[in-house]
């Protein structure tokens, strides 16, 4: 049981931040289910020596933003942005994300020597906060009624 003035604090917060909360928890079960598609598609690849990691990272990384973009704009943001309008901004986001995946992949494989699935999964985290933070606030974010 919590104390009375830490249970009014967490309570005010879940009041205050209620719904970023169950968006980012959203968010994340998207995220799973995309990193399923990356995860599988990069071990496939590498295991079957098609690729290299850094490789199979950004092939997996494909896979893992289709999923990413229908199940976020569906379930995560409740997009009413057209596809015309989210689709060019998904695109922004998630190429920086490739740019910050790739390059964290190769400092991680190669220059720190980490096994390439554990260096994903740390590149996976990293990136996650940019890409809730872009997609919220930028490419699923409603379209604004006013034009100027």
């Amino acid at each position: 049981m919590l104390p009375p003035s830490l249970a009014r604090t967490v309570n005010e917060y879940h009041a205050r931040h209620g719904d970023l909360i169950r968006q980012f928890a959203r968010f994340v079960g998207v995220g799973l289910t995309a990193a399923v598609a990356h995860f599988s598609t990069l071990a496939i690849l590498v295991e079957m020596d098609a690729v290299g990691p850094v490789l199979g990272s950004a092939v997996g990384f494909v896979m893992g933003g289709i999923v990413s973009y229908i199940l976020n704009r569906r379930f995560t943001f409740d997009a009413t942005r057209s596809h015309a309008g989210a689709v060019p901004r998904f695109i922004v986001v998630a190429g920086v994300a490739f740019v910050l995946n790739e390059t964290l992949m190769w400092l991680f494989v190669h220059e720190v020597g980490l096994f390439y699935l554990l260096a994903q999964f740390l590149t996976t985290g990293i990136t996650m906060m940019w890409t809730f933070t872009g997609y919220r606030v930028w490419a699923f974010a409603h379209r604004s009624t006013v034009r100027g």
